[in-house]
């Protein structure tokens, strides 16, 4: 991710600043994509976040926050990413790079930190049934609603007394 225009579709990741109004680029604020690594829950997604930089960076983090909100332990209602070296208060270093926040951003997805919890319905189902859980993330339920309408589809075209298009009497 050297450049921040630059996409890295091997990857999967982008980060570019935002436009602001009067078309100009916000070097204050960025338009990030983060990619669901494979063979979990998050796979096959793309989770779009605002990456919105204090005027003293980087003395300060940048606060990092899904749009939309994801159901996800680390992550607070408002979309507000929990995470350790994005808290000045605990582990926030200056030389800390963009690409560090991504990966780890990456890794909490899949990873959650259940000694710092955001968000409590998500943490309470990630404890309890993890398989819930898991089932309840965006990529999934993007996958479960497309063989849904498959389904559903296959189901429709098989009812008794439905007729195929390619079945029906010429009138």
């Amino acid at each position: 991710m050297g450049n921040v225009n630059s996409r890295t579709r091997d990857e999967g990741f982008y980060a570019r600043p935002a436009k602001a109004a009067d078309g100009s680029m916000n070097l204050m604020e960025w338009e990030v994509g983060i990619p669901g690594k494979q063979h979990t829950a998050w796979e096959n997604g793309i989770y779009k976040l605002q990456m919105i930089f204090p005027e003293d960076y980087p003395t300060k983090p940048p606060k990092c926050k899904f749009t939309p909100p994801l159901f996800h332990p680390n992550v607070y209602p408002s979309g507000t990413v929990c995470l350790s070296i994005l808290d000045e208060e605990k582990s926030w270093k200056p030389a800390i790079t963009i690409k560090q926040i991504l990966l780890g951003i990456q890794d909490l997805l899949t990873d959650p930190n259940v000694n710092d919890p955001a968000q409590s319905d998500a943490y309470t189902m990630f404890k309890n049934d993890k398989v819930a859980y898991e089932y309840a993330q965006p990529a999934l339920l993007a996958k479960r609603f497309v063989i849904c309408l498959f389904l559903a589809e296959e189901e429709c075209a098989n009812r008794p007394g439905k007729t195929n298009r390619s079945d029906a009497a010429p009138t």
